[in-house]
């Protein structure tokens, strides 16, 4: 029987550094198979996890519990009967709810008993829940309640009292779920598992029920097709544009993606990426990062990337608001870029970026 694993977390919280540690320090001996769901039209974290020996089946343009819910189940049980894991580890879109992903899994694992739900966890910055609650509460909330287990990261520059006060929030939201304050570096991966497996059975249940009675408040129409699907609506809209030069190879590709859940109108998520083979030395990508907190561009939430340094090296960046890596890393067959927030100028960006 395959286990499943749901590691979801808002958008730059650290789940891919997670699942790094888990592959490295707790899942080893095990076939692994790794979904991932990136919101936007470049994929970027299927390159940060080339190497891993880990089989990594993206899937792009919407998030695992809106506009992939229906081939969702199909994609568990391809996985399954291809690979036949030991466990599958599935990372949410940023801005996907965890509980339409945990229900989706249920569906599925209901109907074949080759496949079960193991841990449902969420990856919270430590130094950002109050912002994230404030502004993308519909998101972020959703992501703490419905965690067995909630692992802040980057506790380990935070003032104990700021983690406490951390904690206190996300207890406001989650009662019961085991919350690890401990700075990753002190840990263990194997450590780690042991709290996101101790999600007990009685707490699956009690989840199954709340999520129940939040889609019966959600929706009182009982020919509404969510009844007969997974039990939720979104309204989405895409918009694509692309760009491409059949004759020459030095042209980018940009990639356009809008999105919006239906039960707050207000709150609009869009990324803009670009492929480019364009190097940036690390200074310029210092400079263009540090601009991205002005607000001049829109109200960027996330950036990441893996581009071309010059000189045969390879840049590997991600950037939350008000802080941002830059580091070496594995080329990869083009560069490529990631952008998301809300009220996003592109013309700006396209202009920052030099693409």
């Amino acid at each position: 029987m395959a286990k499943i694993d749901i590691i979801s977390g808002f958008l730059g919280a650290g789940k891919t550094t997670l699942i790094k540690k888990l592959l490295e320090e707790a899942y080893q001996g095990e076939k692994i198979v790794l979904i991932e769901n990136e919101f936007g039209e470049i994929s970027i974290d299927g390159g940060f996890l080339q190497g891993s020996g880990v089989q990594i089946s993206e899937m792009s343009s919407g998030c695992i519990c809106c506009s992939l819910v229906g081939d969702f189940g199909e994609a568990l049980r391809d996985v399954q009967a291809k690979f036949a894991p030991d466990r599958i580890v599935i990372e949410p879109s940023g801005v996907g709810k965890l509980s339409d992903v945990i229900r989706a899994v249920q569906d599925v694992a209901a109907g074949d008993g080759a496949l079960a739900l193991n841990s449902f966890i969420t990856v919270a910055d430590a130094s950002k829940c109050r912002v994230y609650m404030k502004n993308f509460g519909e998101f972020f909330n959703n992501q703490v309640e419905h965690a067995g287990c909630i692992i802040l990261s980057r506790t380990g520059r935070l003032s104990e009292e700021k983690i406490a006060a951390a904690v206190a929030l996300l207890r406001e939201h989650n009662a019961s779920a085991t919350i690890i304050t401990t700075p990753w570096e002190q840990l263990d991966g194997a450590q780690i598992l042991a709290a996101m497996e101790r999600t007990s059975a009685d707490f699956v249940g009690e989840l199954r029920e709340l999520m129940e009675r939040e889609h019966e408040d959600e929706c009182d129409d009982p020919d509404c097709a969510c009844h007969h699907h997974h039990d939720h609506e979104h309204d989405h809209e895409h918009e694509h544009e692309h760009h491409h030069d059949h004759d020459h190879g030095d042209h980018d590709h940009e990639h356009h993606h809008h999105h919006h859940h239906g039960h707050d109108a207000d709150e609009v998520f869009a990324s803009w990426g670009v492929e480019t083979p364009r190097s940036f030395p690390a200074a310029e990508l210092e400079r263009i990062l540090t601009a991205l907190d002005s607000g001049e561009y829109g109200k960027i939430v996330r950036c990441k990337g893996i581009v071309s340094g010059g000189d045969g090296k390879w840049l590997h960046f991600d950037y939350v608001p008000e802080e941002h890596e830059v580091r070496e890393g594995a080329a990869d067959v083009t560069g490529r870029l990631c952008v998301i927030g809300g009220e996003l100028k592109e013309d700006r960006l396209k202009e920052l970026f030099g693409v």
